[in-house]
């Protein structure tokens, strides 16, 4: 089981590929993405577990910026200078704080489900910090996650994988999510970005998206159809063949 700085990671190696990291969500883990997406071929792939979530160790923070500060321990680890950061929600929050605060480190973002702000819902703050109300905010962040297209029983399976998580570290990651706020930093990014929303995300709408690519010089925007915040779970296939055209175009 591979684990570098107390981070467990799934790895899909190509020598001498560029390097694409997958920072996950609040309470996921490297499963959060799709085979489509941890095996993308052409590029060297790796999905993590961030600190206190899936099979790594330790506990989880409650700042982006501590996670931040975790994701450049494990580069500096694993010996990869430079990579692609492909970040999912919280995960994409990661990515924007490592664009501006590690710039050299940083050879393209990925953003999808995101926002110059990730405010939460007070109610999910409130449930996830108490172990009897910890399954419904579970509950509510996965139902409010995807479209009424997706089928109930992968559902029911996202809602199992995120119930695992511990309720301090999904409650840690909330508070980070809920005190994130990029705005002002934006214009900082030089680095390629390439943004992914679904058109019925109800977490971060697709306003928000346009909001961020605005504010972020060398972006682009896709809005994919009938899905929801989990995008990539929903469209798969859809997702995987835009993220490899960016990639592609990625300078390496």
């Amino acid at each position: 089981m591979p684990i570098a700085a107390d981070i467990y990671y799934y790895s899909h190696e190509e020598e001498g590929k560029l390097p694409v990291v997958l920072l996950h969500g609040a309470g996921g883990s490297h499963l959060s993405w799709p085979a489509e997406i941890r095996r993308l071929p052409g590029f060297s792939v790796f999905a993590l577990d961030l600190p206190g979530h899936g099979k790594s160790t330790g506990r989880g923070h409650q700042s982006i910026a501590n996670y931040s500060g975790s994701v450049m321990a494990w580069l500096d680890a694993i010996g990869i200078q430079r990579a692609v950061f492909v970040g999912h929600s919280m995960g994409s929050a990661i990515a924007q704080s490592l664009a501006v605060d590690h710039p050299g480190r940083v050879t393209g973002i990925g953003l999808i489900g995101s926002a110059t702000r990730l405010g939460v819902n007070p109610v999910l703050i409130q449930e996830s910090a108490n172990e009897t109300t910890y399954f419904n905010a579970v509950e509510k962040i996965v139902s409010w996650s995807f479209s009424m297209h997706m089928p109930e029983n992968l559902k029911s399976l996202v809602v199992k994988r995120m119930a695992e998580t511990r309720p301090s570290v999904l409650n840690g990651d909330l508070l980070a999510c809920d005190r994130f706020d990029m705005a002002e930093c934006l214009s900082q990014i030089q680095c390629p970005a390439w943004l992914l929303c679904g058109d019925l995300d109800k977490m971060t709408p697709v306003r928000e998206a346009y909001s961020l690519a605005a504010l972020i010089p060398n972006t682009r925007l896709e809005i994919i159809p009938e899905a929801g915040h989990m995008v990539m779970l929903e469209k798969p296939e859809v997702v995987a063949a835009s993220l490899s055209r960016f990639l592609r175009e990625v300078p390496y």
